[in-house]
């Protein structure tokens, strides 16, 4: 019998991961079986194991992944500040909470995180921590790096906050109104900081 190539197997690997992350993010971690994983990445359960050691190593890949996607996506936006207000824009968008499967894990699969093996949970701090990380840089001033860092991370987290509730309720109105309101107040967040951030800039270089 031929042996598949390690480019092969590589391919399929990245096939499953893919398959995998609009499965979980659509019905969840707990609501996807092996079977059913394996099944729309068109392979048998027969192969799971040859390319993961447990559903639990499988999660943790989706994880990582799809937060290194998300990252990549940030970065193909504008740079500085107006790439993260297209980021929130998208984000806080109808089309993004109408296709779960398609968008955040954190909004998608952030409780069941909270509940998994330390393996996923360590994926998913390293990923969220190189996002909110770029987020910084991207609102930091030379004068005030830290104080960025804090801010992308409130930002981060009223994204993901209004997404989840708005996703939560069955009240059309409610949900249209939840992302209306949390993205004006994440715009306003973000002007304000970059406002913030400009004037503290300005009274730095007026007392040199």
């Amino acid at each position: 019998m031929a042996r598949y190539s390690n480019e092969h197997k590589e391919e399929t690997r990245r096939r499953i991961i893919e398959a995998a992350g609009r499965r979980l993010k659509r019905d969840g971690i707990d609501g996807s079986g092996i079977a059913a994983l394996m099944a729309d990445a068109g392979l048998t359960n027969g192969a799971f194991y040859a390319h993961f050691g447990s559903k639990d190593d499988l999660v943790a890949s989706v994880v990582q992944e799809e937060l290194r996607r998300q990252s990549a996506t940030l970065n193909g936006l504008a740079p500085g500040v107006a790439g993260v207000e297209q980021l929130v824009r998208g984000y806080l968008s109808p089309e993004h909470r109408d296709h779960r499967d398609e968008g955040c894990p954190s909004a998608a699969l952030l409780d069941e995180i909270g509940r998994s093996a330390e393996l996923t949970k360590d994926a998913y701090t390293a990923g969220t921590k190189n996002l909110v990380d770029e987020l910084a840089e991207r609102l930091s001033s030379p004068d005030d790096p830290e104080s960025a860092h804090g801010r992308a991370l409130i930002l981060f987290t009223m994204m993901v906050g209004t997404l989840q509730l708005a996703r939560a309720v069955t009240d059309p109105a409610l949900s249209d109104e939840a992302l209306a309101q949390g993205l004006d107040r994440a715009l306003t967040f973000l002007g304000d900081a970059t406002v913030a951030d400009s004037s503290r800039n300005q009274t730095t270089g007026e007392s040199r």
